[in-house]
Order: C-alpha cells, then structure tokens, then sequence
C-alpha cells in the first residue's frame, strides 16, 4: 500500500490514542514518514489531544495559525487515526463548513479549532446532524463564557463526542472550576478516559520528557532541556528531532563540541534533515571551518534548492573567501526565492558591489 509514499507528517502534542512509535510504524509501513515537530519538509501536521494538556489557548492558536500559514495540511488525531485506517469513519455526511456555522451561529475560527481536537464527530466538511447539535450546544457555552479550549479541553472526558447530543452541557463546575463543562442533572465533571491503552511506561516517560524538554527550551533553560532531550535519546536513540533540538540548545548553551555531534547524530538519523545540516553548517562558520561549513550549506540546498537562508550563507561565505563569481550566482538565486525582504535588499546590494568590483578588475 502506498496512499501516504511521499507524505511527511509532524507531530505537535502526543496522541491520546496510542504512543507515537505505534503511529510512527504505521505511516511507515504505508511508505510516509511521522515525525515530532514540524521541518521544512514536513507536509502534513497532526495535532495530537494530550497537547491541550500541555499548552494555553493562546500558544495553540498561534501554532495554528504559523503552521496553516506556512501552507501545511492540518490534520486532528481522529483524522489522522482514520487516515491510517485505524479508526472507522462516521456515517456519510452531508453539511459544508459554512452551512454549519450558518445554522449553528458558532464563530468559525472556534468551528476550526474545536474541529482540529475532535470536538465534533467529523475532523472536517462535510459535517453530519450530529455536529450541527453539538456546534448549536458548544456556541451556547461559548455565549455563558466559556473558551474553544476549556470545551475541547472538557468533551472528551465523557467518552465519545457523539454521545453528547442528547445531554445538556452547561459552563462551570462544581467544585468551583470556571474552566469545566458539565453535565446537567448533578453529575460530576466529565472523567477521563483514551481510545486505547497500547502503552508501555517508557512511551509514556518519552512522551512527558518530550513534552518538558519543549517547555525548558522555550524558556530557554538551555542547559535543562538539553538534559531532558538526552534522556529522550536514552529511551529512543533514533529520535532525529530530539538530537536536533539537543543540539540547538547545547549550541545556544556554548558547548559546541557537543552541539556538533547531535547534529550529526539528527543527520545520521535522518539524512534528509535539511536543517540539521544547516544548522551544522552555521556552527562551523562561527568556528571558522568555513569548508565544512560550505559542504554543509551546499547539501542543504541540494535537498531543497527554494531553502532561502541556505542559500544566503552559502553566498555570503563565498563573498568572504573571494569567490564573487559564486557569490554572485547564489544572491541571484537568493533574490529569486525572496526578493521584498530586508536580506532581499541585501543580496541585491552584495551583487551591485561585485559588478563594481569585476567591472574595476576588467578595466584595470
């Protein structure tokens, strides 16, 4: 089977329903990749339930927004889980997106968010009847108060999303929690519970670390998550993204010996990790090993000749050691990929002063 040959999935949160390396094996086997994180290459974005665990409304939806910017297809967990075949598909459909939120008065950028963490029985249009009941209650929350968050946060506590149509949900809690829906008639907050328990404690152990050393580097607690990603190596010495982001932070911390070996070790997972290669390049520029910087920056944009940056440095570091004729040829390429920016300006002064300075040898 080769539905998904070319396909390059990231991970953003981990999936309530089963460990990544469970997914990991089955995209591969349907010849695609899965992989934590978002790369240059990555094409499709899976954002796994447990990540509303992890982060706040605000930080989701500007993850959301960056990555449906950048152009990449998002995909929810069950829509994800139903693309490898692994979880049925509901009943036929037949609502468009505008349709439901014509009907359902529910804003659509809460349509959206709520459709991408499986609030509603379908991922995506068409929608059923079912969702149109479950949007019509969730706009009703949202009038009394409550977030797109707090109710993605709180609908699958009850067992599957469908279920909730013929219950009441109402904003608040019980026990004085604003944050909480619950259901009418004095029953307790939803409970918990996951699709699957395939697990084992070191995926749930890689799947925290994971999650803490994310949280430690953006912080920029170098030196932590630095730590937490070499215990995410311990339990999963193939993890091309941990070596990767490893290294950033051991490069950010100064230990650069060290930085250069995890990118190497990302590579090595993964040869077409196009900025592990890039970034390894930099750490050799400010090193001063300007050939093996070179290398590096021409195998990154070997892998992806529109990589703009790489193509910048390579251009610069051509201009420092003299060689302005491929300085030249790598700014114009610069200008192709990205001419209205401020290094568009740039490239664009770097090739007037070489024609300044060729046409001065040529009269000399």
């Amino acid at each position: 089977m080769t539905a998904l040959a070319g396909t390059v999935f990231g991970s953003i949160g981990a999936l309530a329903a089963f460990p990544l390396r469970l997914a990991v094996r089955e995209v591969e086997r349907k010849h695609g990749q899965l992989r934590r994180g978002v790369t240059r290459r990555t094409s499709h974005v899976v954002f796994g339930r447990l990540y509303l665990a992890k982060a706040g409304d605000a930080e989701i939806e500007r993850r959301v927004g960056a990555e449906r910017a950048a152009g990449r297809k998002l995909i929810s967990e069950n829509g994800f889980l139903r693309l490898l075949g692994l979880m049925k598909a509901p009943e036929a459909s037949a609502l468009s997106r505008q349709s439901l939120l014509d009907q359902s008065r529910l804003a659509a950028p809460d349509l959206d968010l709520l459709s991408l963490f499986d609030a509603f029985e379908h991922d995506c249009e068409p929608y059923s009847f079912r969702d149109l009941i479950l949007a019509r209650k969730y706009a009703g929350l949202v009038a009394g108060g409550a977030s797109w968050g707090a109710i993605a946060r709180s609908v699958h506590r009850s067992g599957p999303v469908a279920s909730l149509t013929a219950k009441s949900l109402n904003v608040g809690s019980q026990h004085g929690r604003a944050d909480q829906i619950y259901l009418e008639g004095g029953q307790s907050e939803l409970a918990g519970q996951f699709l699957f328990d395939l697990g084992s404690p070191d995926d749930d152990t890689l799947e925290e670390l994971f999650a803490d050393a994310e949280a430690a580097e953006e912080a920029e607690d170098h030196e932590r998550a630095a730590a937490l990603y070499r215990r995410c190596l311990a339990i999963d010495p193939t993890d091309s993204i941990a070596a990767f982001n490893r290294a950033n932070c051991l490069r950010a911390a100064g230990h650069a010996v060290e930085a250069a070996h995890d990118y190497a070790r990302a590579i090595k997972c993964d040869p077409g990790f196009v900025e592990a290669w890039f970034n390894l390049a930099g750490l050799m520029t400010e090193q001063a090993r300007d050939a093996s910087a070179r290398r590096h920056l021409q195998k990154a944009i070997a892998l992806d000749a529109s990589y703009a940056d790489a193509v910048f440095n390579l251009a610069r570091l051509e201009f420092d050691a003299g060689n302005l004729a491929e300085a030249r040829r790598n700014w114009s390429r610069y200008i192709e990929l990205d001419a209205d920016s401020e290094w568009g300006r740039m490239a664009a002064k770097g090739i007037q002063f070489i024609d300044l300075q060729l046409a001065q040898k040529s009269a000399g």
